[in-house]
């Protein structure tokens, strides 16, 4: 059943399709909110920051009405902090280092000041970032995600001609192809990479994959570095049978289709499988896409999750049902399709829940075909510099081994790397 057969979708964002989970602050809002901060001088908001923005400096850039001020000194720390404000777990980092977030009130809300600058100077459209003098030398960066682009941006700014390799036909990344549809509407994902991309000398050749169009040897050889940025591949499978029953789909290809407004079959009843923010975003756009009856089943304790507890709450106020400490063990079908899956307690007890749907979000995997770089754990091993096992290559970003799965981190995965090519480069 596709999309435009139902009719329980809320409307704007997307296509139409969806509404912006969070209404963005007023200059008054702005004004008022911002003017509860403290100004902490050792900020524990910033500690914990993963790219280190001044928070305490942009907030009080606002505060004096200087929201074009406060956007500079985001995005001198984060080049993707439109985004990051939109998607980066505030509540479990900066929001919950604020001196303020205490049993009596609330921390201040730093991801929608963050917004309401980058949104200002998006709306604005100066460029407040200038390629660099030009060095002579080139890098390649592979994929056009958050570090890959973060790289690039810096990269350019040092005066380096990079160019970028995309296997997707936009950039963007898990930002542009990832994100459930509601956090991100309004295009701002493209918009923010166009801005990047405004510094100049940043070449994009999109539709060119590592490992099918290019080889790793041929960047080394025709580009002076190399920075690996292709993030993660396909969903692990369940491991169970009955994955190849029809109305059994891989969680990410869908949110991509949601995401580009592609038509996506909704079934009556789902089941998501997995805990982590993927399993989040496809349950909750699922319902509101239509479905009557949407379950995440997760085979932990809810503790253990992925997701975050805000996040989990965002699930359950759309009336999608979690429950944990179920096992997988086989999707039951009937002449070649879903009919629903068989679980196991953690006693043993089994339990079968009904559905016409099954989204897999149990993880994705790393997928290189680079048998040159070391891995560690199925995905590319680097040092602190973000320097890989081969000279000249560096990596960050969801590929690499301890990758955090989160925007923010591979922005400054990126801003790293780009300051360890720089000095390779001119060393």
């Amino acid at each position: 059943m596709a999309v435009a057969e139902r009719g329980a979708c809320p409307k704007g964002g997307n296509n139409g399709v969806f509404a912006d989970l969070h209404a963005a602050l007023t200059p008054h809002q702005a004004q008022v909110e911002a003017e509860r901060c403290f100004y902490c001088y050792d900020a524990p908001c910033t500690t914990a920051c993963p790219t280190s923005i001044d928070i305490p400096l942009f907030i009080r850039q606002i505060s004096t009405g200087n929201a074009l001020g406060a956007a500079g000194t985001i995005l001198e720390a984060n080049i993707m902090g439109a985004m990051c404000a939109r998607v980066c777990p505030t509540e479990q980092l900066c929001e919950e280092a604020c001196v303020r977030n205490t049993a009596e009130e609330q921390p201040v809300r730093i991801g929608l000041l963050q917004r309401h600058a980058t949104d200002a100077l998006l709306a604005d459209g100066r460029q407040l970032f200038a390629k660099g003098a030009e060095t002579g030398k080139t890098v390649a960066v592979v994929g056009a995600g958050p570090a890959g682009l973060a790289c690039a941006h810096a990269l350019a700014r040092a005066g380096h001609a990079v160019t970028v390799f995309e296997g997707r036909d936009k950039a963007g990344g898990l930002n542009e192809y990832g994100i459930a549809a509601y956090k991100a509407v309004d295009g701002i994902a493209a918009r923010e990479v166009d801005y990047i991309l405004g510094v100049g000398g940043i070449e994009v050749k999109t539709g060119t994959r590592l490992g099918t169009d290019v080889s790793l040897d041929l960047l080394r050889a025709q580009f002076d570095a190399v920075f690996l940025g292709m993030g993660l591949g396909g969903v692990n499978a369940v491991g169970v049978a009955g994955e190849d029953l029809d109305g059994v789909f891989d969680a990410v290809e869908v949110i991509a289709k949601i995401r580009q407004g592609e038509p996506v079959a909704v079934g009556r009843r789902a089941i998501v499988i997995g805990g982590g923010m993927t399993a989040i975003d496809i349950a909750v756009q699922i319902r509101l896409l239509g479905a009557e009856d949407v379950t995440i089943v997760y085979r932990g304790e809810e503790a253990r999750m992925k997701a975050s507890p805000y996040e989990r709450e965002v699930a359950r106020t759309r009336d999608v049902r979690i429950k944990t400490g179920l096992k997988p063990v086989r999707i039951l079908g009937l002449n070649g399709k879903v009919t629903g899956v068989e679980f196991a307690g953690p006693g043993g007890e089994m339990e079968i829940i009904a559905a016409d749907q099954v989204f897999k979000a149990v993880g994705q995997k790393f997928l290189s075909g680079e048998a040159a770089v070391a891995l560690e754990g199925g995905r590319i091993k680097v040092d602190a510099e973000r320097a890989t096992s081969l000279p000249g290559v560096y990596a960050g970003g969801d590929c690499v081994a301890g990758g955090q799965d989160l925007t923010v981190a591979a922005v400054e995965d990126g801003k790293i790397a780009a300051r360890a090519i720089d000095a390779y480069l001119r060393a």
